[in-house]
């Protein structure tokens, strides 16, 4: 069919006749045509929302018509009821109810989506007249599918009036609609409670039915399944669980049969989990026999490895046990029925098989065990005692088979799994072991104890400890409990330390966790360090294997920052086998990067004279290698090198710190000299050697912003560790930086200044440096705002708070001519105007700390005078629109700064901008203007009452205000 006319052509003044809302829809399903698509879309919403619509969606329901259009009269109606309900009079409101009625009983045989559209449609109407226009909905549809009584207006539809099951289908599909469509729309909270209470009420006519239709013999599967999801509907409005019961109980029947048994599931669980099921006490106890009832369906499946059902048997028993647990556990005469469901959950803890591979149900149980111990714990005393001596038993039965869960398969079938089954097994792992480690607040140390005793018959028995898996798994469960308990009180701990000597490591996966188990007793061994001696060379071992990379690695960091006072015996051996591995690139660059940040804190304990050299024999041969890439072409591998020795060098100069421990252990002075008594710091000596070589790089990869930002890393890091230690390298340093922006401006650049501004402001000897370094930085700066500094947040960013960090420690440097003030407060302005949310962040910032300097700097008066008018209009723009809405807290801050440092001007400010027609939006009026600017100019302290004004005016502004957005 060929469209009579093109929307295309003229969208907007396109006559709204039932063909060309026809054709149009012809244009949006068939066009290949994009464009003509988007214009067919826009005028087909413009029709939706006219007055005609009303009529001509009657047309396009017409039988002859494709469903596709009249799905799209259906969906027009629905549109209409639901916003345009207003515009239809009262004396039509019946008539519109008979013609639904008798377009879903026309439609009742197909197509699904049109009658769909249509129950929906009647149903928003249902939700505009009840109670009072329509007081007993249910009732009369009911009514009016009577199969035995057909609408006579039906006319060639009639034959579907025939169909009892259609029919039957058409109802429940509308039942099932009502409460949906009540949960989806967007009503008054009054409106809501209100309407909630009328469809309640309405139960009482809808159970019975549904409760008939499901044990009917001549129902057939697909009318059950209809009424199953209905149910499902309905249990999300809260109806009393008391008058459901025999319903839920009839649905449990239907879970033996297959075509059924999931949407049985679904329906079970949804009416079984809700929060207000809980005061139906007698309905729980009376439902839980039928959970208990699955149990052997459950075995069985879990014996065929059918993972759907298990899985749905489990959901059951979980929603149950999970969603009532205090109060089924308060029925002390059915204690036995909740233990048995509790051991029924167990049992789905540990069903068999491998997750995800060969099963998917435990995963499902983790939450329950958590809930089960909160009620229990959160008894009084002695109530908690009686549930303990049941209870524990359980929760060391969950110990052995979470363990057991968490057991790796054998190297040749993990070998098989996806990359996906992989990731999905190891966060598996980890809800285990934040299982394990919450039920230790329940067992205790005799968890432990436990754990132990059994690591320790393995590790004897050659027969047992052949068995990887089991070791693995016993040392996973230590480690779990580990990370997060504090165990240096416990016994058990140097017995373990004692065993893991023993443990054969050639096993990968094992070898892994033995490294993490190691790591998670870094702090006891910071108590313990005897047992040092014992423990490293292992770590050592592995740290030697690419397969174990991140495992030893992460754990010798771990033993380096938590015992590097005691490991000056070992750290020859340490530096060694580091170095080796380092030259010999066995680790991925993270984790060399890992390894030097080890390296850093074992080297700050050693003693000052030992630690230059040390240093200069681990990182020679890496300088080497920079000096050979520095002299060779600029090509990408060579840049990578570069890039990862400079980031190695950052990650040591991170943790290298000598003054760390310039404090005894009980705060007693130390005796060793720090280098600023004596001689300059390591790190230092080591920058100054290596600055020429820097330079040379610089030369050659200035225009490449990885290459200086990892050479600004190197210094920043410096900085921030050695603090005023740095200071010999400031002029050296700024000299550098100062000549690297001026050729190629990078934000790297600014955030190294600002981090020397914070440490060195206090300290005159170092300020000229500084402060010539901010004149040239500033320039350049300038220059690229004057050109137009859109493609550069990222220096607009750093640029604005490296001006905020000097107002707020250096404010004096304002006072030079050689700052162009007035062009800095411009920048500001520029800046707010961004989109980036850390631009605007950093210049409200700068502008907060500007105007609280105002008064002690006369040139930021000044400016402040002349353009402050400016800095209101360019926030009140941004508030009103101009910016994304996520900023406007940052615009109060700024806001709030201007009443309290001038507050006279600020209204003046207010008055001329906000009195222009239209500013900052045409939403809103003069009144709401002046209202605004009342309410912000008597709020000069309460920052939290500010941004609620300014919030509540940028939704004003936007159209927002009541739409349900002044919530977000």
């Amino acid at each position: 069919m060929e469209p009579p006319t093109n929307p295309g052509d003229s969208p907007v003044e396109l006559e709204l006749t039932v063909e060309n809302v026809e054709s149009a829809l012809y244009q949006l399903y068939f066009d290949p045509n994009m464009e003509s698509k988007n214009v067919a879309q826009k005028w087909l919403t413009q029709a939706q929302a006219s007055a005609q619509a009303w009529q001509f969606c009657w047309a396009l329901l017409s039988p002859d018509k494709l469903p596709e259009v009249q799905f799209f009269g259906a969906s027009t109606l629905h549109t209409k009821i639901c916003r345009h309900w207003s515009d239809l009079p009262t004396d039509q409101h019946e008539s519109l109810r008979m013609q639904l009625l008798s377009h879903i009983l026309r439609f009742s045989s197909g197509p699904k989506m049109v009658l769909t559209r249509l129950c929906v449609a009647l149903a928003s109407m249902a939700l505009n007249l009840i109670p009072q226009a329509w007081s007993q909905p249910v009732a009369d549809m009911v009514r009016a599918f009577q199969p035995q009584k057909p609408e006579p207006e039906v006319g060639s539809g009639a034959e579907a009036t025939q169909d009892p099951q259609a029919h039957c289908l058409a109802l429940l599909e509308l039942l099932t609609v009502l409460p949906e469509e009540f949960q989806s729309s967007r009503l008054a909270q009054a409106r809501r409670a209100q309407l909630r209470e009328a469809l309640a009420g309405e139960w009482t006519v809808v159970c019975p039915m549904l409760r008939q239709l499901l044990q009917s013999q001549d129902s057939s599967n697909q009318v059950k399944e209809k009424v199953l999801r209905c149910l499902s509907s309905w249990v999300g409005l809260d109806v009393p669980l008391g008058e459901s019961q025999e319903l839920v109980q009839d649905c449990f029947t239907t879970l033996s049969n297959p075509e059924l048994f999931d949407t049985a599931v679904e329906t079970i669980v949804n009416a079984i989990s809700q929060p207000d099921c809980q005061r139906y006490v007698d309905a729980l106890v009376n439902l839980t026999p039928l959970v208990l009832g699955l149990y052997d369906q459950l075995k069985t499946a879990a014996q065929d490895r059918d993972m759907e059902t298990s899985h749905g048997i489990c959901r059951i028993a979980v929603a149950m046990g999970e969603t009532h647990s205090r109060v089924l556990l308060e029925q002390v005469e059915h204690w036995q029925e909740y233990l048995a469901l509790v051991n029924m959950i167990l049992f789905c803890t540990g069903i068999p098989g491998h997750y995800p591979v060969s099963e998917t149900t435990s995963s499902l149980t983790l939450t329950f065990w958590y809930t089960l111990q909160d009620d229990i714990l959160s008894f009084e005393e002695e109530k908690q005692a009686i549930y303990l001596q049941v209870y524990r038993p359980v929760y060391f039965q969950l110990v052995d088979v979470l363990l057991h869960k968490s057991h790796y398969p054998s190297q040749e079938e993990y070998t098989s799994w996806s990359s996906d089954d992989k990731e999905q097994f190891r966060i598996y792992r980890v809800d285990i072991s934040d299982t394990l480690m919450y039920v230790y607040e329940m067992l205790g140390a005799e968890l432990l104890s436990n754990l132990y005793d059994r690591l320790g018959r393995q590790l004897m028995d050659p027969q047992q400890s052949a068995v990887w898996q089991d070791t693995e798994a016993l040392l996973f469960g230590f480690q779990s409990i580990a990370e997060t308990i504090d165990v240096n009180y416990s016994d058990v701990v140097p017995g373990l330390i004692g065993l893991i000597p023993r443990i054969n490591i050639s096993n990968v996966m094992l070898a892994d966790t033995v490294m993490y188990t190691i790591g998670s007793l870094a702090e006891w061994l910071a108590d313990h360090p005897v047992m040092l001696g014992g423990i490293l060379p292992m770590v050592l071992q592995g740290l030697v294997k690419a397969e174990l990379s991140v495992s030893s690695v992460s754990t010798l960091k771990r033993i380096c920052r938590e015992c590097r006072g005691d490991l000056g015996p070992y750290a020859q051996d340490i530096l060694t086998v580091s170095q080796d591995v380092l030259v010999k690139e066995i680790h991925k660059s993270s984790q060399c990067m890992w390894l030097m940040q080890a390296l850093g804190f074992l080297l700050s304990a050693l003693p000052v004279d030992d630690i230059l050299g040390r240093l200069h024999s681990l990182i020679t041969p890496h300088v080497q290698q920079l000096d050979t890439l520095a002299q060779q072409e600029s090509d990408p591998t060579n840049k990578q090198s570069i890039i990862h020795i400079l980031g190695m060098l950052s990650s040591l100069f991170t943790t290298l710190d000598i003054n760390r421990q310039a404090d005894g252990v009980d705060g007693a002075a130390n005796p060793r000299l720090t280098p600023s008594q004596t001689t300059h710091n390591p790190v230092v000596v080591v920058l100054q050697q290596v600055f020429t070589l820097i330079q040379t790089i610089l030369s050659k990869w200035l225009n490449d912003s990885d290459v200086v930002e990892a050479v600004c890393g190197v210094f920043d890091k410096s900085v921030r560790t050695l603090l005023h230690d740095f200071g010999p390298m400031v002029a050296q340093l700024s000299e550098m930086l100062g000549q690297i922006y001026s050729a190629f401006p990078q934000a790297s650049a600014l955030d190294l200044a600002r981090q020397m501004v914070l440490i060195f402001a206090g300290e005159e000897h170092h300020m000229s440096s500084i402060k010539s370094l901010i004149v040239v930085l500033t320039s350049a700066t300038l220059t690229i705002f004057q050109q137009g500094p859109r493609d550069h947040p990222d220096i607009a960013e750093s640029f604005m708070y490296l001006h905020a960090q000097i107002l707020k420690r250096k404010s004096d440097m304002y006072l030079s001519d050689e700052l162009d003030v007035k062009a800095l407060f411009y920048c500001g302005i520029l800046s707010l105007k961004f989109p980036e949310t850390p631009t605007v962040k950093a210049a409200s910032l700068f502008f907060t700390e500007l105007l609280s300097r105002c008064k002690d700097i006369p040139s930021l008066g000044e400016v402040l005078q002349r353009d402050g008018k400016l800095l209101t209009e360019t926030i009140l723009q941004a508030v009103g629109g101009g910016s994304p809405r996520s900023l406007t807290e940052h615009f109060s801050d700024v806001l709030l700064s201007l009443n309290r440092q001038c507050p006279v001007l600020l209204s003046q400010w207010l008055e001329e901008t906000l009195q222009t027609p239209g500013f900052p939006a045409a939403q809103v009026s003069t009144e709401q203007k002046h209202t605004f600017s009342q309410q912000l100019l008597r709020e000069q302290t309460n920052k939290r009452r500010v941004k609620e004004i300014v919030k509540e005016f940028s939704l004003l502004c936007r159209g927002l205000q009541g739409s349900g957005y002044s919530d977000y």
